[in-house]
């Protein structure tokens, strides 16, 4: 830069201060506008659209999958990409500390390198073309984020693709910026606007032909307990898949019967005073999650069980615990595990068998557990499962297995032979409203369905 230029510009510079804004109170108002304009747009964010329900972070649960926020998603993705080089394999030093320190190394030598005293957009060719080319990249990558770079067939076009559009048509782009720059003096900026506008077209029709392709994987939707009454059903259905078996029904079991390794095991009633006065929330997780393995209970946190409960799960237990069990909290007003079945109305499976299924029947009669080989932790299996199969439910008959052994009468020789089949639950009976359901359910040819349920019932005819 010679004398001149210079010169000219400290001029411009100091004819610019005279005609600047004050830093009080002009700079702060702009600030404290802009600040409360994002303040309220967070206040709407926050009401109309709020936060998703997730479960609590669990350290120990190892199936979980981290995920970045959508404004890390590019990044995520540049890993991705530039960390697998197709030939090269796992790469991930280029993507982590090669090119960011390439491009670190850039920045910091631009004003050594590029010492145009323009300042003029048309004359700022190259810098705007390679940052276009990035911030393109960047949304593009965005969209590209959850696209694996092998298809669920074993192909690897998706991959291919994504390399094109991600690696190789900017890398392309970048170069034939630099060489028009300094080569294509008088044509520069038109070269670089061209190859641009090829460039920023190619990378966006490959990343629309990879979406294209790719067929997503439906999320599995989870329902999150937030309400009180919520995290009680949840701890007592968790409960009863996971600690019936040994603790009953209300926890008051003082020795265990019918358990394998664990028959008659004295253990102290968990629905007492003895345990619930003494024992706060915290420590009570910490017993469910490490077990008590000299008397005879397992680890059931994932920290110790990688198939165990996780964190949120073991609180839900514990909510249940307390709410139900120590009088010293006010049980809130908990909804039916089943609606209440009216006069000529059929149960279905899906609305009133499966939850009494899950609360009673499941933490026995599912894979795994000693049970005759019948599980009730499906429809087809409550059906067709176990070695009395034909008989443990037999449509529009009571003298099924089933509906026998939940109504008191033991199945001294089963068809199947071998020993006596006790009745069902062993510990505590069912209520008489829950029996109700499963000889209608029975009678009625086992709907599954809420739909095929109302097509079999009947309005009974009101008395005269």
């Amino acid at each position: 830069m010679n004398e001149d230029t210079k010169k000219q510009i400290n001029a411009k510079y100091e004819r610019s201060l005279q005609h600047g804004e004050r830093f009080w109170p002009d700079s702060i108002y702009k600030d404290l506008v802009v600040s409360l304009g994002i303040f309220v747009l967070l206040l709407i964010l926050a009401t109309f659209v709020g936060v998703d329900n997730v479960p609590k972070a669990d350290p120990s649960d190892t199936s979980y999958i981290p995920r970045p926020e959508w404004y890390f998603l590019f990044l995520f993705k540049f890993l991705a990409l530039y960390g697998q080089i197709p030939l090269l394999g796992k790469v991930e030093w280029i993507a982590t500390a090669l090119i960011p320190g390439i491009a670190l190394g850039i920045l910091t030598l631009v004003p050594f390198i590029d010492k145009s005293p323009g300042r003029y957009y048309a004359k700022r060719a190259l810098p705007i073309g390679i940052m276009s080319i990035m911030v393109l990249g960047m949304v593009l990558l965005t969209l590209l984020s959850d696209v694996p770079t092998v298809s669920a067939d074993g192909s690897r076009l998706l991959g291919t693709f994504q390399a094109i559009a991600g690696i190789i048509i900017p890398v392309l782009a970048y170069s034939a910026f630099t060489f028009f720059s300094y080569k294509a003096k008088e044509n520069a900026v038109r070269y670089i606007v061209q190859t641009g506008v090829v460039a920023g077209l190619l990378m966006i029709g490959f990343t629309v032909a990879t979406l294209a392709m790719h067929t997503p994987v439906q999320a599995e939707t989870v329902e999150i307990p937030t309400t009180l009454e919520e995290r009680i059903v949840a701890g007592q259905d968790l409960y009863s898949v996971n600690c019936v078996e040994c603790h009953g029904e209300d926890g008051s079991v003082a020795v265990i019967e019918g358990v394998k390794g664990l028959e008659g095991k004295e253990i102290s009633p968990i629905n007492g005073k003895d345990v619930l006065y003494t024992l706060n929330d915290a420590t009570i997780s910490e017993v469910i999650a490490y077990g008590r393995p000299n008397a005879g209970m397992n680890p059931f946190g994932k920290s110790y069980n990688p198939e165990g409960l996780t964190k949120s799960e073991i609180d839900y237990i514990v909510t249940f615990m307390r709410y139900i069990w120590d009088d010293r909290f006010e049980k809130p007003q908990i909804k039916p595990l089943f609606p209440v079945l009216v006069a000529g109305e059929v149960p279905s499976y899906d609305v009133h068998i499966a939850p009494i299924v899950k609360r009673y029947c499941i933490s026995c009669h599912r894979p795994g557990k000693d049970s005759r080989g019948y599980f009730m932790d499906t429809y087809d299996n409550i059906l067709h499962s176990g070695d009395n199969a034909a008989n443990n439910v037999i449509a529009g008959d009571t003298n099924g297995y089933l509906l026998q052994v939940i109504q008191n009468h033991a199945i001294n020789a089963p068809a199947s032979g071998g020993d006596e089949i006790g009745v069902m639950p062993p510990k505590k009976a069912l209520k008489a409203d829950v029996i109700d359901v499963f000889v209608r359910w029975v009678m009625a040819g086992m709907p599954q369905s809420a739909v095929d349920a109302a097509a079999l019932s009947t309005t009974p005819t009101p008395a005269p």
